[in-house]
């Protein structure tokens, strides 16, 4: 066993979880250790929502993940907007290329057992309609990226080394790429991740060694909708950004994401949904505070 220990740490992977819990040494250019992400911004006018949001609750939001349900549901105008609304608000915004669930005709993820088999994408022809809504995402302004499959990650980080894609286009992660490790987190950077979102449920001593292994931000749950385990870690929260800085914590409730996430939900849900989720963010900065004060949050507009 001592043997394997070592072999983990010849290649850069920690042979055990941290259970210490050591202070994580990196931060935000800034030097603040978290930020604040609101997935689930659906159109513009979501957007438009949540920015009164924030100003009603006075608590900032430095990413958007904007479309979750997949960029081929907006018009082109819609996605111009979006982007328009980033840029003037120093709001990051993720898009999501594609139809993110079940978007061609493949159904083995569906099954009982094949759901094992996570989101992939099947063939070259998806592929090219993925990178096809890409190009047209950056054509309207869109510079982030939600990428759940490895394959298109690393092919899209050497597009962007390549320059073929623009050189400040950014790839985050998703969660259901399914990597709860320093391996996995690992091979995400070296094939040109930009951030990443574990696994939600990982314990404080699995983020710390995740964290000494890779320097990317990491993407945390606080709260998840209630299929995937619904849970809230609103008083972790602070052990969770002095471990693991830096990090943009997700704010996530609701029944589910496939509930959430379709082009038919209607407009005037979303706007809800969104207020509470700021909200739930100012609760979340106010606990941070409250349980340890050196723990600092970035102002609005820094995503840098």
């Amino acid at each position: 066993m001592e043997n394997i220990k070592g072999l983990m740490e010849k290649y850069g992977i920690p042979s055990r979880d941290l259970g210490e819990l050591p202070d994580s040494s990196l931060a935000f250019p800034d030097g603040t250790h978290y930020r604040i992400e609101i997935a689930g911004i659906e159109r513009p006018s979501t957007f438009e929502a949540m920015l009164g949001a924030i100003e009603e609750f006075e608590t900032p939001v430095h990413r958007a993940i904007c479309a979750v349900g997949g960029a081929t549901s907006l018009t082109f105008a819609e996605i111009e907007q979006f982007a328009r609304l980033g840029k003037d608000h120093s709001i990051e915004v993720i898009m999501t290329p594609a139809l993110s669930r079940s978007w061609d005709t493949g159904r083995q993820l569906a099954t009982p057992e094949g759901y094992v088999s996570g989101l992939r994408i099947r063939g070259s022809d998806n592929l090219r309609y993925v990178l096809a809504d890409i190009y047209r995402c950056i054509e309207a302004g869109i510079r982030g990226f939600l990428v759940v499959d490895e394959g298109l990650l690393r092919l899209l980080c050497q597009m962007r080394q390549g320059g073929d894609l623009p050189s400040d286009a950014k790839f985050k992660v998703s969660v259901f790429a399914g990597h709860g490790s320093a391996a996995g987190a690992l091979l995400l950077e070296e094939i040109g991740a930009d951030t990443f979102n574990p696994l939600a449920d990982l314990t404080l001593p699995m983020l710390a060694s995740i964290r000494r292994a890779v320097r990317m931000p990491l993407d945390l749950y606080v709260s998840l909708v209630d299929a995937m385990g619904g849970f809230n870690r609103s008083w972790e929260a602070a052990e969770m950004a002095r471990v693991a800085a830096p990090c943009y914590f997700k704010i996530e409730p609701g029944v589910s994401e496939a509930a959430l996430y379709k082009p038919y939900v209607r407009d005037d849900f979303h706007q809800f949904l969104v207020r509470e989720k700021v909200k739930m963010a100012k609760i979340l900065v106010e606990l941070v505070q409250r349980t340890n004060k050196s723990i600092k949050c970035a102002q609005q507009g820094k995503i840098g």
